[in-house]
């Protein structure tokens, strides 16, 4: 999401720093704060179909250059109490990294599994977050108004779906404030201890948010656990996949 230029992708410095073969596909994958997820769920379909054995998948994403030019728009002096709202959304931001492997299963007996999920869009809502290099403006409520609806439904339909996600072991949100973290809890009705908070720590990081907080309950995970990861991104989109520990 805050990659300094349009142009080349992200992933060919990547491909170029790792120094990988020119036969190792690269490409940037961006859909707000579920670019992550969309990354997991594409390679495990590529792998599954055999257009590729192994994916690396990286986030990477540095808040800085976006706050300081926040910062000095809302220090001049016709800035108003307004121009604060609706850049308020800027000022969580935090930044951070996370990578991850997937690979065919059949090849590593008793690794994670990705099982699959859902993804439903709410697109009627694109205009509520819209952002750049030079800043982001947010409709607060109308996001979490709307991001609430869509993941409500979304809830429901996979469901009638046949998955059945009402105990899982661990609930792995993508991390915005507290106000919408509780509002998921309670509209679906899920188990708070089961549901990690890291925002107060890291702040809103981007798609990098749901792989970092999966990251650190890895170590408190048990061979075994159904683990649901769930995040809604502007435009407005969420997705639900849910991995096999």
């Amino acid at each position: 999401m805050t990659r300094r230029n349009l142009e080349p992708s992200v992933a060919v410095k990547i491909h170029h720093s790792l120094g990988l073969p020119s036969s190792a596909m690269n490409f940037d994958l961006a859909n707000a704060c579920l670019g992550f997820v969309n990354g997991m769920t594409l390679a495990a379909n590529m792998i599954d179909s055999g257009q590729i054995k192994y994916a690396l998948i990286v986030a990477g994403e540095d808040a800085q250059r976006t706050q300081e030019a926040t910062f000095k728009r809302l220090n001049r002096e016709d800035s108003t109490r307004e121009d604060f709202l609706s850049e308020f959304a800027t000022l969580t931001l935090g930044s951070g990294a996370a990578a991850a492997v997937i690979g065919p299963a059949d090849a590593h007996p008793g690794s994670h599994r990705i099982l699959g999920g859902v993804s439903r869009a709410g697109t009627q809502h694109h205009e509520l977050c819209v952002g750049g290099i030079d800043g982001m403006y947010t409709d607060t409520k109308g996001l979490l108004d709307g991001g609430l609806e869509l993941v409500v439904t979304a809830w429901h339909e996979a469901q009638a779906d046949g998955w059945a996600w009402d105990a899982m072991d661990r609930y792995v949100t993508h991390q915005v404030s507290n106000s919408y973290t509780n509002a998921i809890i309670k509209a679906v009705d899920l188990e708070r201890e089961r549901v990690p908070i890291t925002f107060p720590h890291w702040g809103n990081v981007g798609p990098a948010s749901l792989p970092m907080t999966l990251a650190q309950e890895a170590q408190s995970l048990t061979p075994g656990d159904r683990v649901l990861c769930l995040g809604v991104g502007s435009g407005l989109n969420t997705s639900m996949m849910e991995i096999a520990w």
